[in-house]
């Protein structure tokens, strides 16, 4: 819980005086009964023997200073305490979600993404709630009791004892159902994380759901993880719910005994009727102080769970590390040295795998679902480190490179990239601050001026993830997007698969003549969208099944002339029916 601490201390000023404050409140309340049996047992015989109310007026002047004062301190207090458990959160929040931003891709597969949002949302919520509930109640709650005992037993020696003898009992109860409910609220926000990646993924696959009529189907499966939710929920919640019940019934058995004994003391003369009022309300602020710790306890074993769960987070090590090593002779800009790599650390996804670009070349990357082609790019990337062997840029091992440096050589188009709600021409900056001739530019080359235009222009807006253009001209913009860099490297994942084959074929007769000197990688399932390039592999189960140009594909690899021929079959059969 180091990273909590820390936070806490960084709030330290805040938290003193927010307890301070409460500490001052807590003296203050303790004053008012007193000042309540001094109008009865002093106040209200001296006026009756003064024949006046000044008697009773002064006490009671005493009482309401006490009473305002207690109030004051109390809010400032609370408004303290407030400003200080936001701070914590807010300096919580903003470290975790920088160490998500810059978690490895393996790190983030091992959280899931909907675990990282709800412990940015629903775990600090609870981390928020723990430190407010405690700087309020954790200093009033047990200064009341035990300046409430202390202060009865000053008095009396004899009627506290029935309250300091449950104390023992209402602590062991309370721990005992604490340690209990812990591991619940753990499991809670496990499941919790279920139920966002559900939401997560219904929400991004709406569309297909409806086309697929599967609304019904997703309902059922929602129902279910919400009543799990629920179920861990009501679990936890009965059993934290009992503390406050046992508490209350041991606390009122406690207090009946206190008043009967008082009764019987004021009849036999051994107390005033003030001091037996002052007793019952003391009796009463130390009842609602105990009962205060049974909400302290609630709030504070779910804070803690979850600030848990955002410490395993924030403990991650950091895997990426730019390593020191020295570069190596090689002729190619871009070249993979008998590269071995597993997602899972058991099969490999990508093996022994070898080749060079030199620069301007282009490489092109087919091959069945699953075989491995984006794997290669996440790789050259460094969003994941190989297992075996090198991958270098310039002679230099990508993971001796900062990744400032390394991203930047990069324009890049994944298959499941997005746009956001915002005008075209800043979907196509993305925030680098780039000159508009530039955006401008790539617009022309990716083929995406004249839609645009039709829109509006390059201030006309998207909607969210770009649903109001359809799906080559959402690629169209992703590819204007990588090219508005000017990058060295020239990444697109399936990033023509929307596009008719003439716009194709317009896009690489750009890219051919504008980036003659930017190494491309072009993955693709249309042979017509790579069968240009300077290099083909051809992907099976992770392995190269066929390496060469289009040509000696055609002559030496089954498996890439069976896609060629079956695909020219089908261009043949368009272009007639056109």
């Amino acid at each position: 819980m180091k990273h909590t601490w820390h936070y806490a201390k960084k709030a330290g000023w805040l938290i003193a005086a927010a307890l301070l404050l409460k500490l001052a409140a807590a003296y203050l309340e303790l004053q008012i009964p007193s000042a309540l049996a001094d109008i009865i047992d002093d106040g209200v015989p001296a006026a009756q023997a003064a024949g006046n109310l000044d008697p009773i007026l002064h006490y009671g002047t005493i009482m309401a200073i006490f009473a305002v004062a207690a109030f004051l301190t109390n809010l400032a207090g609370n408004v303290l305490s407030t400003h200080a458990s936001c701070r914590i959160t807010e300096d919580m929040r903003q470290d975790l979600f920088r160490k998500v931003s810059y978690l490895s891709a393996r790190q983030v597969d091992e959280v899931t993404i909907s675990s990282a949002i709800s412990r940015l949302t629903s775990d600090t919520y609870n981390v928020n709630t723990m430190f407010m509930r405690c700087l309020r109640m954790g200093v009033r709650a047990p200064i009341l009791m035990i300046g409430g005992i202390i202060v009865t037993l000053t008095k009396d020696p004899v009627l506290p004892v029935a309250l300091i003898v449950m104390i023992p009992l209402i602590a062991f109860i309370t721990i005992k159902l604490t340690r209990k409910v812990i591991p619940m609220f753990r499991e809670r926000q496990r499941r919790l994380d279920v139920m966002v990646n559900a939401v997560q993924a219904g929400a991004s696959g709406i569309r297909v759901i409806k086309a697929l009529s599967k609304t019904q189907y997703e309902m059922d499966h929602f129902d279910k993880i919400n009543d799990d939710l629920a179920e861990m929920r009501y679990r936890a919640g009965v059993t934290n719910a009992k503390i406050h019940p046992i508490t209350a019934l041991i606390l009122n058995l406690s207090l009946v005994s206190v008043i009967v004994l008082g009764a019987v003391r004021v009849t036999g003369g051994q107390m005033l009727p003030g001091q037996i009022v002052a007793f019952i309300n003391y009796f009463t602020i130390i009842l609602n102080a105990t009962m205060s710790f049974s909400g302290i306890f609630m709030v504070l074993t779910n804070g803690l769970a979850s600030a848990q769960r955002i410490e395993q987070v924030l403990n991650m090590p950091e895997t990426m590390t730019v390593e020191e090593l020295p570069p190596v002779e090689s002729e190619y800009a871009v070249e993979f040295r008998d590269v071995c790599f597993s997602y899972n650390g058991v099969d490999h996804n990508v093996s022994h795998l070898s080749f060079g670009l030199k620069e301007g070349e282009t490489l092109g990357i087919i091959g069945a679902t699953g075989s491995g082609k984006t794997t290669i790019l996440n790789l050259l990337l460094r969003l994941y480190d190989v297992d075996e062997g090198q991958i270098l840029i310039g002679g230099r091992d990508v993971r001796s490179i900062p990744n400032d440096e390394l991203r930047a050589m990069f324009g890049v188009t994944f298959q499941n990239d997005f746009l956001f709600a915002d005008a075209i021409g800043k979907n196509i900056d993305f925030f680098r601050d780039l000159d508009p001739a530039a955006v401008k530019k790539a617009a022309v080359l990716a083929q995406a001026e004249a839609f645009i235009e039709d829109k509006g222009g390059m201030d006309a807006t998207l909607t969210i993830r770009g649903n109001n253009a359809s799906g080559g001209q959402r690629q169209r913009l992703l590819i204007a997007r990588a090219l508005a860099g000017d990058p060295k490297i020239l990444v697109l994942d399936d990033a023509s698969s929307a596009l008719d084959y003439r716009t194709d074929a317009d896009l690489r007769k750009a890219l051919a003549e504008n980036y003659a000197h930017t190494t491309k990688f072009i993955v693709a399932q249309r042979v017509s969208s790579i069968r240009s390039a300077d290099q083909i592999l051809v992907l099976d189960g992770g392995e190269v099944i066929g390496h060469g140009t289009h040509d000696e594909l055609m002559a030496s690899c089954e498996a890439y002339r069976e896609i060629a021929h079956i695909q020219m079959e089908t261009e043949e059969v368009d272009d007639s029916a056109s």
